[in-house]
């Protein structure tokens, strides 16, 4: 049985790939803060594992890792996908407290996860395994208002090359996926915002949680000498390419 861990599994794009997965068959660690929400979507699954931790705190990570790991038996791929959005402003309005939360959680986070996802492919046997970041739209195109997430989205893309690189000698691949407008609670959340500062504009184009979910599990279904370094999947009439 082939063996996943989602970080941010508790609701949105983390959720829809945890329960993909225990339908497709895979082992799946599940974490995320929540861990009533974590056992809702174990509720009945047998390959579930529900791994409570906070992806900012290091020594959670790692216990979470080394839990999983052990039940497990390996760790074959990492979604590393936990993320937040926090309150839209330019940059003089932004609360530091906001932009530290950012940094710790959408950077810090998938950092500390990918280091510990790292660790167990390299020393496992056979050694290897794939990570994949959740990185964003945003990693190439900010939305208006949003300095701190476009930030800490676009390091993600640095942190997808620097281990993509440097896992070649340990037959470790990573790659990134950058979603725009899957229908989470994030995006339904400014969705709603936007139509309260502006009701006659027409609503954002979106797309189906679901369909972000399939592509991730395309990438995690290749075979360790095949890589996606990098996937877009969005909402086809969004304002991405050229003009909108």
């Amino acid at each position: 049985m082939k063996t996943i861990l989602i970080t941010g599994a508790s609701s949105g794009i983390g959720r829809a790939t945890a329960e993909l997965f225990l339908a497709e068959g895979w082992r799946v660690g599940l974490l995320a803060r929540r861990a009533a929400a974590l056992e809702e979507v174990a509720a009945g699954q047998a390959g579930a594992v529900v791994l409570p931790a906070d992806v900012t705190d290091p020594q959670a990570v790692e216990a979470a890792f080394a839990d999983f790991v052990a039940r497990a038996g390996r760790l074959d791929v990492l979604f590393n996908n936990a993320g937040i959005f926090t309150p839209a402003g330019t940059i003089d309005e932004i609360a530091l407290d906001d932009w530290f939360a950012s940094v710790n959680v959408n950077l810090t986070g998938m950092f500390l996860a990918a280091r510990s996802a790292f660790a167990a492919m390299r020393a496992q046997s056979p050694q290897g395994g794939r990570i994949i970041n959740n990185g964003s739209i945003a990693a190439h195109v900010p939305r208006p208002l949003s300095t701190p997430y476009s930030a800490t989205k676009h390091a993600i893309t640095g942190l997808t090359r620097s281990l993509s690189l440097d896992g070649r000698p340990f037959d470790i691949a990573c790659g990134q996926i950058d979603i725009g407008n899957a229908r989470t609670p994030m995006v339904e959340g400014l969705i709603a915002k936007q139509k309260a500062d502006t009701p006659d504009a027409p609503p954002p184009e979106t797309m189906a949680v679901e369909d972000a979910a399939k592509s991730v599990l395309h990438m995690a279904s290749l075979p360790l000498e095949a890589n996606v370094q990098f996937m877009t999947v969005m909402a086809t009439r969004m304002p991405y390419i050229g003009r909108g």
